[in-house]
Protein backbone atom coordinates (compact mmCIF):
# COMPACT_ATOMS: atom_id res chain seq x y z
CA UNK A 1 0.00 0.00 0.00
CA UNK A 2 1.45 3.40 -0.97
CA UNK A 3 0.18 6.48 1.00
CA UNK A 4 -0.88 9.02 -1.90
CA UNK A 5 1.16 12.46 -1.65
CA UNK A 6 -0.62 15.05 -2.60
CA UNK A 7 -4.96 15.33 -2.86
CA UNK A 8 -5.25 14.84 -6.75
CA UNK A 9 -3.91 11.57 -6.16
CA UNK A 10 -6.36 10.90 -2.87
CA UNK A 11 -9.52 12.00 -5.02
CA UNK A 12 -8.95 9.06 -7.19
CA UNK A 13 -10.36 6.46 -4.06
CA UNK A 14 -13.44 6.55 -2.39
CA UNK A 15 -12.00 5.54 1.12
CA UNK A 16 -9.83 8.84 1.13
CA UNK A 17 -12.55 10.83 -0.10
CA UNK A 18 -14.40 9.91 2.69
CA UNK A 19 -11.67 10.35 5.49
CA UNK A 20 -11.22 13.77 3.93
CA UNK A 21 -14.96 14.75 4.42
CA UNK A 22 -14.83 13.48 7.96
CA UNK A 23 -11.87 16.00 8.99
CA UNK A 24 -13.36 19.01 7.03
CA UNK A 25 -16.83 17.95 8.79
CA UNK A 26 -14.56 18.24 12.21
CA UNK A 27 -13.61 21.59 11.30
CA UNK A 28 -16.89 22.44 10.70
CA UNK A 29 -18.46 20.96 13.86
CA UNK A 30 -15.70 22.71 15.90
CA UNK A 31 -16.06 26.17 14.23
CA UNK A 32 -12.31 25.89 13.51
CA UNK A 33 -12.28 27.31 9.70
CA UNK A 34 -13.03 30.51 8.61
CA UNK A 35 -11.94 32.24 5.51
CA UNK A 36 -11.46 35.58 5.57
CA UNK A 37 -10.09 38.13 3.20
CA UNK A 38 -6.27 38.94 3.47
CA UNK A 39 -5.15 42.22 5.26
CA UNK A 40 -2.11 43.86 4.16
CA UNK A 41 1.09 43.28 5.47
CA UNK A 42 -0.28 39.96 6.51
CA UNK A 43 1.47 36.46 5.41
CA UNK A 44 -0.77 33.78 4.38
CA UNK A 45 0.06 30.44 5.77
CA UNK A 46 -0.67 28.00 3.07
CA UNK A 47 -1.50 24.38 4.01
CA UNK A 48 -1.39 20.61 2.88
CA UNK A 49 -3.24 17.61 3.18
CA UNK A 50 -0.57 14.72 5.08
CA UNK A 51 -2.34 10.96 4.28
CA UNK A 52 -1.25 7.80 6.38
CA UNK A 53 -2.28 4.53 6.71
CA UNK A 54 -2.87 3.55 10.57
CA UNK A 55 -1.56 0.08 11.21
CA UNK A 56 -1.81 -1.76 14.93
CA UNK A 57 1.07 -3.60 16.43
CA UNK A 58 1.42 -6.08 14.09
CA UNK A 59 1.13 -3.71 11.12
CA UNK A 60 -1.85 -4.96 9.86
CA UNK A 61 -4.19 -2.32 8.29
CA UNK A 62 -6.58 -0.09 10.68
CA UNK A 63 -8.14 2.86 8.74
CA UNK A 64 -7.01 5.62 6.53
CA UNK A 65 -6.00 9.22 8.10
CA UNK A 66 -5.98 12.54 6.66
CA UNK A 67 -4.67 15.51 8.13
CA UNK A 68 -4.96 19.20 7.05
CA UNK A 69 -1.73 20.77 8.38
CA UNK A 70 -0.03 24.25 8.43
CA UNK A 71 3.52 24.63 6.30
CA UNK A 72 5.30 26.11 9.25
CA UNK A 73 8.25 26.42 7.68
CA UNK A 74 7.17 29.76 6.51
CA UNK A 75 5.66 31.21 9.47
CA UNK A 76 8.05 34.28 11.59
CA UNK A 77 8.01 33.71 15.38
CA UNK A 78 6.44 37.03 16.81
CA UNK A 79 4.84 38.24 13.81
CA UNK A 80 2.71 34.87 12.97
CA UNK A 81 2.89 33.48 16.22
CA UNK A 82 4.29 33.88 19.98
CA UNK A 83 3.77 30.59 21.30
CA UNK A 84 3.82 26.84 19.78
CA UNK A 85 2.74 23.39 21.63
CA UNK A 86 2.99 19.82 20.39
CA UNK A 87 1.32 16.76 21.76
CA UNK A 88 4.47 14.55 22.36
CA UNK A 89 4.44 12.00 25.10
CA UNK A 90 7.42 9.81 26.36
CA UNK A 91 6.33 5.97 26.33
CA UNK A 92 8.82 5.76 29.29
CA UNK A 93 7.10 8.08 31.07
CA UNK A 94 3.42 6.65 30.47
CA UNK A 95 5.00 3.24 31.77
CA UNK A 96 6.28 4.63 34.95
CA UNK A 97 2.92 6.82 35.75
CA UNK A 98 1.55 3.24 35.01
CA UNK A 99 3.88 1.37 37.60
CA UNK A 100 3.09 4.31 40.41
CA UNK A 101 -0.53 4.34 39.82
CA UNK A 102 -1.56 1.20 41.96
CA UNK A 103 0.98 2.01 44.87
CA UNK A 104 -0.94 5.53 45.23
CA UNK A 105 -4.36 3.87 44.27
CA UNK A 106 -4.81 6.30 41.68
CA UNK A 107 -7.76 5.09 39.12
CA UNK A 108 -7.47 6.22 35.69
CA UNK A 109 -9.28 5.57 32.16
CA UNK A 110 -8.16 4.75 28.63
CA UNK A 111 -10.72 7.02 25.90
CA UNK A 112 -10.12 6.99 22.31
CA UNK A 113 -10.44 10.82 20.91
CA UNK A 114 -10.75 10.98 17.32
CA UNK A 115 -10.37 14.66 16.88
CA UNK A 116 -9.28 16.60 19.83
CA UNK A 117 -8.36 21.10 18.60
CA UNK A 118 -6.15 23.54 20.80
CA UNK A 119 -9.06 26.03 21.74
CA UNK A 120 -11.72 24.01 20.74
CA UNK A 121 -14.69 22.76 22.71
CA UNK A 122 -14.58 18.91 23.12
CA UNK A 123 -17.36 17.67 23.89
Amino acid sequence: MIEPKNVVVALKEADWIKVMQDALNEFQRHHLLTLVPKRQGKTIISARSVFRYKMDEYGIFIRNKARLVAQGFCQLEGLDYDENFSLVFILEEIRMFLAFAPFRNFKFYQMDIKTAFLHGDLE
